[in-house]
């Protein structure tokens, strides 16, 4: 692999020299996307240390693809596409259940078990095992969402392609994301998590503890957390207005985080949904 990601790095430098009909420069590319479809390799991942670890010559493997490759009309049943990008295939054989109206992309990874209602997976993403994508969901490209863990209806997971050494979306095992979230800009959600629905969640929005009024961070859920959407007041020239962040209103016990009833009624006390 490593001669490959060399091949990848040096056609990056001269990528604007490529264009579409570059034969072996193609190959190199496809041979790259290739193992991110099957699973052999991924955008980023959870380092030894618990930090995100971005392998940004996949990422460029991906921009290549799209400088390389050429409009063409799809066909599929009734519906026709027209990208340069196309569908992946063979969802039975993988193990993954995929209900009319959902698709995702050639380079994004779908482990066994995965769900997708009517949704979106795009490129370069990778869903683990067990995970359900529900109706109007999206994972954007690049995202990483672990295994067992539910996106709830018309969830937004944001996508990253540039800068390639820009971190994605991570979201990790068991975690719950509440219908018409927003996880964006590189945020992440740590294992067990469970975000209340509406919760808006980006690098710079703060994390804050309700016991004790800190701050925790900035775009990054605690594991086994249970948060909500709230507001900061912060005043401007023209008056106080109140900013959004997420608060962290309960932290689950081990085991805790598979009990559906118990999170709907500990988001209940605190006037949130799922």
């Amino acid at each position: 692999m490593a001669d490959l990601q060399s091949q990848i790095e040096e056609l990056w430098e001269r990528r604007t020299e490529l264009a579409a009909g570059d034969e072996d420069a193609f190959a190199v590319v496809r041979q790259a996307v290739t193992l991110l479809d099957t699973g052999e390799a991924r955008v980023a991942e959870i380092g030894t240390a618990g930090d995100v670890v971005v392998h940004q010559w996949l990422k460029q493997a991906i921009l290549l693809l799209f400088r390389l490759s050429s409009m063409e009309t799809i066909e599929v049943g009734p519906f026709e596409f027209a990208d340069k990008i196309p569908l992946k295939r063979d969802y039975a054989a993988a193990g993954v259940r995929v209900v009319p109206g959902a698709s995702a992309r050639w380079g994004s990874f779908l482990e066994r078990g995965v769900t997708m209602m009517p949704s979106y997976v795009n490129i370069g993403a990778r869903v683990g095992a067990g995970t359900m994508v529900d109706t109007w969901a999206t994972v954007g490209s690049c995202a990483q969402i672990g295994a067992n863990v539910h996106l709830s209806g018309g969830v937004g997971i944001g996508g990253v392609l540039e800068p390639p050494q820009a971190a994605p979306v991570i979201v990790e095992d068991d975690a719950f994301i509440g219908s018409r979230c927003m996880v964006v800009e590189g945020a992440r959600v740590r294992r067990g998590a469970k975000l209340g629905a509406g919760v808006i969640l980006s690098s710079s929005i703060p994390v804050i503890d309700v016991e004790t009024g800190e701050q925790i961070s900035r775009g990054d859920v605690p594991e086994r957390a249970v948060a909500i959407s709230g507001t900061r007041a912060k005043r401007f020239a023209g008056g106080e207005f109140g900013l959004p962040c997420v608060l962290v209103i309960r932290r689950l016990g081990e085991g805790e985080e598979h009990d559906k009833l118990k999170l709907e009624a500990v988001l209940r006390e605190h006037g949130a949904t799922t």
